[in-house]
């Protein structure tokens, strides 16, 4: 098969087109198609959808890997998105994916996710789309153990397709927490930030607040993502961008909604 006859395959994230989770990405991808890396450029974590409307976007060419096209972007992980479907590949490419991202995106925490709102925005567009995350924060993760994973992943979506509407959030356990047992098809626990803001002074005395928080997920379930992970599994999540709540429709509308 030439290159010509490959499938075009999407790749992007939220930690910057140098972070070494979309090295290990682009890499395993080539082994499944001709690969296109559009990317920000520079660190766009907890971007959630956003997209950029009150400036203006910059594609820059950049030396990436061979066999690779790459791109970086000025703005968010969902702009890259835009811009290679309808400004470089002015079409749809047959898979994308997004990650490895730098840490969890677990539970909740898909609502923040510039890595998840890339794959969403996939989704949105009718591209198959899968976001993978290595649940390791230390400076020096090592991402070799994530690669079965995506290779098993990847050959799945490619062969048997998503449904509509439908992109997956995939979440793989630290390697130092041992040896992967498998990968779960799991439902998205239940789960809470505790918020808090802490106010500081800048030299010159005025005040600045810094966001913190802890998550906890206290869902005992063990279809969950969080159990998944906690023992072992790497996650598979199906996530759908229709957040109607259904089961309230139906309430709602009893409701006295006469004016």
């Amino acid at each position: 098969m030439n290159k010509t006859d490959r499938p075009l395959i999407l790749v992007t994230n939220d930690d910057g087109i140098f972070a070494p989770g979309i090295q290990t990405l682009a890499e395993e991808m080539k082994a499944f198609g001709e690969v296109l890396v559009v990317a920000p450029d520079k660190p766009q974590s907890a971007m959630g959808h956003a997209i950029t409307i009150h400036n203006f976007l910059r594609l820059r060419k950049v030396e990436f890997m061979d066999g690779v096209r790459a791109f970086s972007c000025t703005g968010t992980p969902v702009d890259c998105v835009k811009l290679a479907v309808y400004h470089i590949i002015k079409g749809r490419p047959a898979l994308l994916v997004s990650g490895i991202n730098h840490g969890s995106n677990l539970s909740i925490n898909v609502l923040y996710s510039g890595t998840m709102s890339a794959a969403v925005e996939g989704a949105l567009e009718g591209i198959p789309s899968i976001g993978f995350s290595l649940m390791e924060y230390g400076l020096e993760a090592s991402f070799e153990h994530t690669r079965p994973v995506v290779r098993s992943v990847t050959a799945n979506v490619l062969g048997q397709g998503l449904g509509k509407g439908c992109c997956l959030n995939v979440n793989i356990p630290a390697a130092k927490q041992g040896p992967l047992k498998g990968i779960r098809a799991c439902r998205q626990a239940l789960g809470s930030w505790e918020d808090a803001v802490e106010t500081r002074k800048d030299p010159a005395g005025h005040e600045y607040h810094w966001l913190k928080g802890e998550f906890t997920a206290k869902d005992p379930g063990e279809d969950t993502d969080v159990w998944a992970t906690a023992h072992g599994y790497a996650s598979m999540v199906p996530i759908q961008f229709d957040m109607t709540a259904h089961h309230e429709v139906g309430v709602i509308n009893s409701w006295n909604n006469a004016l």
